[in-house]
């Protein structure tokens, strides 16, 4: 039986099976630490926690997949794979895709109203998904 990973690798498929880097995964995991650190940061707008927020939130589902053996070549498949890659239901990926939509908006378009109920409910999803990939056993 193929997994969910070899399902979306191959020509025009948004994943790309690679051998994960130990290197690489700790450098996504204190980037992911950092700007979350930064995104609790009060004195910043909170478009800007928003956006760090959202930075971390990516930077540790890309580790997850990256420990996986796969890299992306579409930003939102890492929220989408959370299932797959760290075990998380919908009550995370779906506030991290709901947000990923946001960031969009905010960086395309320049216009989005961040609350802070979104805020907070990325930052929780955020640090659900850094304890997960904190504990995954080291490449």
């Amino acid at each position: 039986m193929t997994s969910a990973f070899e399902n979306l690798c191959g020509p025009g498929k948004p994943l790309k099976a690679e051998p994960p880097d130990a290197a690489e995964f700790a450098g996504l995991l204190r980037t992911g630490k950092r700007r979350l650190d930064d995104a609790r940061q009060e004195v910043l707008s909170i478009e800007s926690r928003f956006d760090v927020a959202y930075g971390a939130a990516h930077a540790f589902c890309l580790a997850a997949l990256r420990w996986h053996g796969y890299r992306p070549s579409h930003r939102f498949i890492v929220f989408q794979l959370l299932p797959n890659t760290l075990g998380l239901g919908p009550e995370v990926w779906r506030v991290l895709a709901k947000c990923h939509d946001m960031r969009n908006l905010l960086e395309y378009e320049g216009e989005v109203h961040v609350d802070d109920r979104i805020l907070r409910d990325l930052l929780t999803a955020t640090e659900a998904v850094m304890a997960k990939v904190i504990a995954l056993p080291a490449i």
